[in-house]
C-alpha cells in the first residue's frame, strides 16, 4: 500500500450536520488515502440521542465489506458481552475513530493493519461531529488506538483502564480493551478471563448510566 496523503476530513462534514446527513457525506471524504483502498466508508449506526457511544479503532474486512459495524467475529463477542453486563446494544451508538479500513493484503486475505497517528487525526472531525449530535452521557473506547483518539496520545490504556474521566464530548468517558484483542488471547483459559473482565467494565458503564 503506498504511503497515505493526509489532509483533514473536516472539508467534508457538513455545516449544520445530524448523523444521517454525517453517514451520507463520509462517502465523500478524501480526508487521507485510505478511501482509495477500503470498500467503502463505515460511519457510525444507532440510536441519534443514543446515551452510550462504543468507538473502536476502524472497520475491519467483514465490516468493510458490508458497511456494518461489527459485524465479523468481534462484534458477536461484542453483542455476547453487551448482554451479559445489562446493556441493550440497540439503544447503543457504534462508532470507529478512522471511518475505513486499513489493510495489507496477504495472498486472498486482506489483513488488518493499525491506522497511524495522523491518519486517526486526519479522521477525527467526523468522530466530534458524531459527538456534537449525539451528546451522549458516557463514551466507551475500545482499545488503543480509540482511547488516544478521544483522550489524547498521553492517555495509556494499560494504566486507565475501567477509571472514568469527564471530557467535554460527555460527561464521562472510559477506556477498555477492544473485543478483537480478547479473540487474540493464546488459549481458551485466557480468553475466558478476558471475556469476564471486558463485561466487568461494560457493568461498571450499565452501573453509571442507571445512577
Amino acid at each position: 500500500m503506498a504511503q497515505p496523503v493526509l489532509h483533514d476530513a473536516a472539508a467534508s462534514v457538513p455545516e449544520h450536520p445530524t448523523i444521517r446527513t454525517l453517514q451520507s457525506a463520509v462517502h465523500d471524504c478524501r480526508g487521507c488515502d485510505l478511501y482509495r483502498y477500503a470498500t467503502q466508508a463505515v460511519f457510525g449506526e444507532g440510536p441519534s440521542r443514543a446515551q452510550i457511544v462504543l468507538v473502536g479503532e476502524q472497520p475491519g474486512d467483514q465490516e468493510d465489506r458490508q458497511g456494518h459495524h461489527f459485524v465479523g467475529p468481534a462484534g458477536k463477542l461484542l453483542d455476547r458481552a453487551l448482554e451479559e453486563a445489562g446493556i441493550d446494544r440497540s439503544l447503543v451508538y457504534v462508532t470507529n475513530a478512522v471511518k475505513h479500513f486499513k489493510f495489507e493484503e496477504r495472498g486472498k486475505r486482506r489483513i488488518h493493519k493499525k491506522p497511524r497517528a495522523t491518519e486517526v487525526q486526519a479522521c477525527s472531525p467526523w468522530l466530534e461531529a458524531e459527538m456534537a449530535v449525539i451528546q451522549p452521557q458516557i463514551i466507551v473506547c475500545l482499545g488503543a488506538t480509540a482511547t488516544q483518539a478521544v483522550l489524547g496520545r498521553a492517555y495509556r490504556l494499560t494504566r486507565e483502564r475501567g477509571k472514568f474521566v469527564s471530557h467535554r464530548w460527555a460527561p464521562q468517558v472510559t477506556a477498555t480493551v477492544h473485543p478483537s484483542a480478547i479473540l487474540r488471547a493464546p488459549d481458551d483459559a485466557q480468553r475466558h478471563a478476558a471475556f469476564e473482565e471486558f463485561v466487568a467494565d461494560l457493568r461498571k458503564v450499565r452501573s453509571i448510566m442507571k445512577s
